[in-house]
Parts: C-alpha cells; structure tokens; sequence
C-alpha cells in the first residue's frame, strides 16, 4: 500500500487519545475514516473539526460481547467499504495480578485480543474485494516486552502481536498485509494517575499524541509490516527477545516502584 489518499480506513478506539490523533492524521493523508469509539461527544467533536464526510462516526462499544457483529453489520452498509481497518481500541490494565478480578482478567482479553481477532475474521471477505487492504493492529511496547504490574494487559498485546505476525505469514501471497505498529508510553488519558506517578519516578519518556500519530500513519501508508516508537524502547525490545535474562535483571531492580505504585 503506498498511498491514503482516498482510501476508506476503519479506526477503532477513535475516541481515545491516540485515536482522536490518528483520526486528524489520515484525514491530512487523504483518507476518509470511519471513527468508532463509545464516546459520542467526543467522536462528534473530532468530526467538526474536519470537513463534511472525511470523519464517519460510529457509536459503537467493542468490550460488549455483541460490539463487533454490530460494527460488522454497520460497515458492511458502507459504501465503499474500508480497505484499511486500524484496530486502536484498548483496555487499560496496572495493578499487581493477583488483585485484579477474574471478570476483570475475561473483559481485558475480550477488548484486546477477542473483540480484535473477531473483528478480523468477519471483516475478510470485505478486505479481500478491494485490489490492495491492510489491518493495521496499534499495539504497545507491552507486546514485545511484558512489564510487572501489567502483567495481563502484557498478555493481551503479546497475543494481539502474535495473531497479526501468524496472519501476515499466512497471507503473504495476497495483496492482503497486517502490521503491528508499537507506541511507547504516550502522553494521554489512557494512563491513570498512578500510572503517570510510576512514569515519572521511573523517568519514563513519553510522547505527544501527534507525533505518535504521524509516525503511525506514515508506517500505515508504507505498509510496514512491523514497528516499534522510541529510544531505548526499540532497543529493550529486541534485547527482550535475544537475552530476556538481562531485562529480568533490570526490572528485578525496579520492582520496589512497580509493586508501591501498582498496590495504590
């Protein structure tokens, strides 16, 4: 895919911090963008800014069970149809694991992988009538490097992160991609107050919503199969997946903060 340029893309989670950025970026690209969150107010908001028809909203709740075959339903009306589908919708999860719920564990991986991986399978055979598509996951450092206090949400990012891998593989022949596109922490609502004080403590970088967008839709319009945003989270990730023993050693020391912070 080289170009947005008058292409339909479906953005999930178009509503959050992320996603109002991104929704401002591929309309600059060209794009039309069929904008999908649960806040109507703001997805309202984010459509006026732009103008008419370049910003579709759709109120739509993807942690219902019954979120996705509605939004199926919803797009296939679409004409024309999305050829680029941007999975941004995420549930947030810090705390230590063994405080968290079992509903809550279930509705975390329900929003994060399962509402992903279903919307996927339905939305196939209208990716595949276009000439060129894409399915574009946003995914988290988290995926690649599972960090203490987001234990599960680490979970539920590794396995988006392994399911968009495995599918660009078994796709490989068709004009059909998938890539999994890694923000690094991002300066949004998405974080809660305890996640931010961690943050700050621990001298954590973190991005502006913009620039994470720009980078994102650039990647996107590329067709990059896989990226990770950020210094040295680039380089953590990849030394995670050659020698893991030397991240364990390096959060090993960073534990005491992780665990006061995550336990408020």
């Amino acid at each position: 895919m080289s170009t947005l340029d008058g292409r339909t893309v479906l953005l999930t989670g178009a509503s959050g911090g992320i996603g109002a950025a991104l929704c401002d970026a591929l309309v600059a690209a060209g794009a039309r963008v069929v904008a999908v969150g649960r806040n109507e107010a703001r997805l309202q908001a984010i459509a006026a800014r732009h103008a008419s028809g370049r910003i579709v909203p759709l109120i739509v709740d993807l942690a219902d069970p019954e979120g996705p075959a509605q939004l199926v339903a919803e797009v296939a009306r679409l004409q024309p149809t999305p050829s680029v589908v941007v999975l941004g919708h995420a549930q947030g999860a810090f705390g230590l694991f063994e405080q968290q719920t079992p509903e809550a564990l279930q509705a975390l991986v329900h929003t994060n992988l399962i509402a992903s991986m279903t919307l996927i399978h339905a939305l196939l055979p209208i990716l595949r009538k276009h000439p060129q598509s894409s399915v574009v996951a946003i995914g988290s450092t988290f995926g690649s490097l599972a960090f203490p206090g987001f234990a599960a949400y680490s979970a539920s990012k590794f396995g988006l992160r392994g399911l968009m891998e495995g599918l660009a593989r078994e796709y490989a022949d068709t004009p059909l991609r998938f890539q999994y596109l890694s923000p690094r922490a991002t300066r949004t609502a998405f974080n809660t107050p305890q996640v931010e004080a961690m943050n700050r403590e621990m001298k954590v970088a973190q991005d502006d919503p913009a620039d994470v967008a720009a980078q994102l839709v650039a990647a996107i319009a590329s067709g990059r199969r896989r990226m990770q945003i950020g210094w040295p989270e680039k380089l953590f990730a990849r030394i995670n997946g050659a020698l893991p023993g030397l991240v364990d050693r390096n959060l090993a020391a960073q534990l005491p903060i992780v665990r006061r912070h995550a336990a408020s």
